[in-house]
């Protein structure tokens, strides 16, 4: 029901999503990106989903690739972490993948760069997994101020944040919205 609830709310500005371990809240949070990259009309960065851990990044660039590549759906997923050769950094700031996973490190330096603003103009959606592991950290902090600078550059992004465990839901959620 989680799924459907998320390609349902795919317009909300900020969305928390609860759900127990292996209940396929990853994949929810992706729905609605998969559905509108389905098509292939879309040109550069769509979707950046941040994780605390660059093993997880891995993991989600290993299970989100499977099925895209078996629906044959036109998308390009890339992870960008301190393991991500020069070579490669380079060439996803010039022509970035439709869904860029990384670590709130790697997002809070590719937002300074001064070509930031032409690879993040298009992006859509934001997805914050393990939201609870950066919630009111150092770590968490420099997420956010990371997504703000990412939503200045574009005004539509919306927000998800994903967790197995949230003990104050009410205050992630307020820290996940949106404030121009």
């Amino acid at each position: 029901p989680h799924q459907q609830d998320m390609l349902d709310r795919a317009d909300a500005p900020a969305l928390l999503l609860i759900a127990p371990t292996g209940g396929g809240k990853t994949l929810a949070g992706f729905l609605p990106t998969l559905a509108e990259l389905a098509d292939g009309q879309h040109k550069g960065l769509h979707t950046l989903y941040v994780s605390p851990l660059k093993a997880l990044a891995a993991d989600i660039k290993r299970n989100l690739t499977t099925p895209v590549t078996d629906m044959g759906l036109p998308i390009r997923i890339e992870d960008r972490t301190g393991d991500t050769s020069a070579t490669q950094k380079k060439r996803q700031r010039a022509d970035p993948p439709h869904i860029l996973l990384t670590t709130p490190e790697s997002l809070a330096l590719l937002t300074s760069y001064e070509d930031a603003p032409r690879m993040f103009a298009g992006v859509q959606r934001v997805i914050v997994d393990e939201i609870h592991a950066l919630a009111e950290s150092k770590r968490g902090d420099q997420l956010m101020l990371a997504l703000s600078r990412v939503q200045a550059m574009a005004p539509g992004l919306r927000r998800v944040g994903l967790s197995a465990t949230v003990e104050t839901p009410a205050r992630i959620a307020s820290g996940l919205a949106c404030h121009p």
